[in-house]
């Protein structure tokens, strides 16, 4: 299995964790859309960290850089798997908090982009809200939060592999 994963091109690591961003994001569309569960402001940061991540493994794919470019580009989706597992992480620990210290509800993030400073709403958002400590689906005893987080480290085996083929390419190994 080793030799296997070392025989995929940069272009081969690309697509697959663009496939694995299309598979987080068809889950987070059924659970919306057949299942009913709206995504809190939490959830939606966490799915711009996907789109963000599908977004530069997709230009590498296409791109199918060699040595400093594929760094480039595998730091950059790392830049957007760690912003979604610091949101996600942020997300279940507000789902952790005892009832009495859960943060009031704000108003919602379409209210907040129409009238804040883009600066202010990530702030607001990261802060919290009580609708995001809210927890309303478990599946295997995990919050959606936490299968998001899995994701997430799931997701960055792609940057990490092409980070390292990356380095070995520079080194001229």
């Amino acid at each position: 299995m080793t030799s296997t994963l070392k025989a995929l091109s940069p272009r081969q690591w690309s697509l697959a964790g663009l496939a694995f961003c299309a598979l987080m994001m068809a889950v987070a569309l059924l659970l919306e859309h057949a299942a009913g569960l709206e995504p809190c402001p939490l959830c939606i940061f966490q799915r711009v960290a996907v789109l963000a991540a599908a977004a530069v493994l997709l230009v590498a794919a296409l791109h199918n850089p060699r040595a400093a470019g594929l760094i480039v580009y595998a730091a950059l989706g790392l830049v957007a798997v760690v912003g979604g597992i610091g949101v996600a992480w942020r997300h279940l620990w507000l789902q952790s908090l005892p009832a009495d210290q859960v943060p009031t509800c704000g108003p919602g993030l379409d209210y907040m982009m129409d009238i804040l400073p883009w600066r202010d709403v990530v702030s607001r958002v990261l802060s919290g809200s009580g609708e995001c400590a809210e927890i309303d689906f478990l599946f295997l005893g995990i919050s959606l939060p936490g299968w998001t987080l899995i994701g997430f480290v799931v997701l960055a085996i792609a940057p990490l592999a092409m980070l390292v083929r990356g380095i070995q390419a520079v080194r001229g190994g």
